[in-house]
């Protein structure tokens, strides 16, 4: 939310030592990766959607089992008298921080977040705007996050900060930024222990249609935040003449269909040819206050709100008598999906990294997203798949990641290349660029080539393999950190379940952690390499995890040439010297690191030793 101002710290005092304690009493589970991998970020869910460990920011906010385990944590965002979204604790190792970004999307035109650190040290700051804040321990601020902001952590010790969303009430505001009492006359919430309460959460839904009221709301304070000039004042009332314009047939369509989710097909077309030519019009405006390009803010904050949900048709888990997939009906649906199966360019001869599990495929993934040559999802989709329910673990036929050609109907594969075409970007988060070759690297996917061969006939596979002694070390030591958690909970399994889920996972109920790493990865090798062997020699290649560090540029140079892919100047520069450390490294690389668990990975080294050997050949 932008505020008048970069901080203001709320005139409160909280009982640091108890909000510590509770924290601390947390299980390692709790914790898991922070939505972006931010290298040494992580996160403690309190507050979600359906009170369930999960990312998005759709559906009832209810709290999680953590937040339930922390009586004192509960008082003190009941206190507040506001509703609450999302909350969280937030955790950055030491040295980590949160690079300089604005906050952008729908979520944040009406929220704004309140910060209490709970566990701190003098090093750590906060940027925001041209100002810099250390907030100590027991303190509440909120900031306008609309600016471009940062963290960072110099300390030599983790910092923990309890992070809540709301719109607040009148009375909030008042409490926040109005005057201030001295400081000795601010209340202290204390812990009282026989006070059980529950923080209010936001239950309210949005409807299918985006009123045009708020669209108005929206477009226009969007177009009030544009920076004209001598050179693009043309563009800057031509773009905010298609927003008037936007509005206004938003409107009329509103007032044919209503917002109740009629007419879906006539709205999208709306927002596809507004979107058209906005990528002309808006071409180098710039937000005044945080320079993020009128682009991406019209797409963040605006079109991928203005209809509920993908465009992709609901597949769901029911089955006709004929046996077959049903496909929930949705207006305009089937042109939709015949969209969908064409893919209109942007899903033309996509690539995929397939690899197991803490090989290297973040580090490759990286480098050669920065080409414009390449489209991605911002990191792995794991919604691509596993967003259709029949094809979700626990699903009839389904109890592991393992998919194969058969699974793909003609409805599944409507669904997933819709949804790819709703979400698929441009590097930086750009809108995409027609004629680049998509690229995706869930490391489940190197159980489902055959299967994504079904979907994307015409994809190609990046076959991604490293020294299984060094993999098997990063996958153990994934588990313990647990900030790789893929389900929290399985039916059958004692505890959250890390990386992907191979077939015969069942049988690992009581074994050692080593032993299931060693089948992690032992079947995303053995299972790629056997689905990848029967496809067209050309439809893939290999690479070492070795030969990417030792030679960047000339490995990177091979793969875009299989790709057929300019390997360009983001490239050359990316790969001139070493490679950059991955955004999902754990621990920092270092010679034999994998030593440290040397005695754990001998013992299941004979097991894996025919996937070793098929390794080694691949060289």
């Amino acid at each position: 939310m932008r505020l008048p101002r970069p901080f203001f710290q709320l005139p409160v005092i909280i009982d640091a030592n108890r909000l510590k304690a509770e924290v601390a009493a947390l299980p390692a589970e709790a914790w898991g990766a922070h939505p972006d991998r931010l290298t040494g970020n992580s996160a403690a869910q309190l507050i979600s959607p359906g009170g369930v460990e999960t990312e998005t920011l759709h559906g009832e906010m209810l709290p999680t089992r953590w937040l339930a385990a922390m009586p004192y944590v509960r008082q003190i965002l009941s206190s507040f008298g506001v509703v609450w979204s999302r909350s969280r604790l937030m955790r950055l190792a030491p040295g980590a921080g949160v690079p300089d970004h604005a906050d952008i999307n729908h979520h944040w035109y009406t929220r704004v977040r309140v910060h209490i650190p709970v566990v701190t040290w003098p090093e750590v700051r906060f940027h925001c705007g041209d100002e810099v804040v250390h907030m100590a321990a027991g303190e509440a601020w909120i900031f306008d996050n609309w600016r471009r902001h940062r963290v960072e952590n110099k300390a030599p010790h983790e910092r923990i900060h309890l992070v809540a969303d709301t719109t607040g009430t009148s009375a909030f505001w008042r409490f926040a930024c109005g005057a201030k009492p001295p400081r000795e006359r601010w209340p202290t919430l204390a812990w009282q222990p026989k006070h059980d309460v529950q923080p209010m959460t936001e239950s309210n839904q949005p409807s299918p249609v985006m009123p045009a009221a708020e669209l108005q709301l929206l477009v226009g304070d969007l177009c009030a935040e544009l920076v004209p000039s001598s050179a693009n004042g043309e563009r800057v009332g031509a773009f905010a003449m298609l927003m008037e314009g936007f509005v206004q047939d938003w409107r009329q369509l509103c007032g044919l269909h209503g917002v109740g989710g009629r007419g879906e097909a006539e709205f999208r077309k709306l927002v596809s040819s507004v979107h058209a030519a906005a990528k002309t019009l808006a071409e180098g405006l710039v937000m005044r206050t945080n320079g993020v390009s009128a682009l991406h803010v019209l797409e963040a904050r605006v079109l991928k709100h203005v209809v509920l949900g993908d465009p992709a048709p609901q597949v769901t888990s029911g089955a006709r008598s004929d046996g077959s997939t049903r496909m929930a009906a949705r207006e305009g649906g089937d042109a939709s999906a015949q969209m969908a199966v064409r893919g209109d360019g942007l899903l033309d001869k996509p690539v995929f990294i397939v690899a197991a599990p803490r090989s290297g495929s973040t580090l490759l993934f990286d480098t050669l997203a920065c080409s414009t040559g390449f489209n991605t999802f911002g990191g792995e989709a794991h919604w691509l798949v596993e967003g259709v329910e029949p094809l979700r673990p626990g699903a009839p036929g389904v109890d592991s990641n393992r998919l194969t050609a058969t699974q793909a109907t003609t409805e599944i594969v409507a669904a997933i290349r819709q949804a790819a075409i709703a979400r698929i970007q441009g590097t930086e988060g750009r809108a995409p660029t027609m004629g680049a070759r998509m690229l995706e690297k869930t490391p489940k996917n190197s159980l489902r080539i055959s299967f994504l061969k079904q979907v994307f006939p015409d994809a190609r596979f990046i076959f991604l393999w490293r020294d299984p002694r060094e993999n098997l070390s990063s996958i153990i030591e994934a588990w313990r950190s647990g900030s790789w958690v893929t389900y929290p909970a399985i039916p059958g399994w004692d505890g959250p379940w890390s990386l992907l889920l191979p077939p015969g996972w069942q049988e690992l109920r009581g074994a050692p952690l080593e032993a299931l790493a060693a089948r992690q990865l032992q079947k995303a090798n053995e299972i790629a390499l056997d689905d990848l062997q029967q496809l067209p020699r050309e439809d893939w290649t290999a690479v070492g995890f070795h030969d990417l560090i030792a030679d960047p540029a000339a490995t990177v140079r091979r793969l875009c040439e299989f790709a057929d892919v300019p390997f360009d100047e983001a490239l050359r520069a990316r790969t001139a010297g070493a490679l950059p450390q991955s955004r999902s490294t754990h621990t920092p690389p270092a010679a034999d690191k994998w030593r440290r668990n040397e005695a754990a990975i001998e013992r299941v080294l004979p097991a894996i030793e025919s996937c070793y050997q098929r390794l080694r050949a691949l060289r």
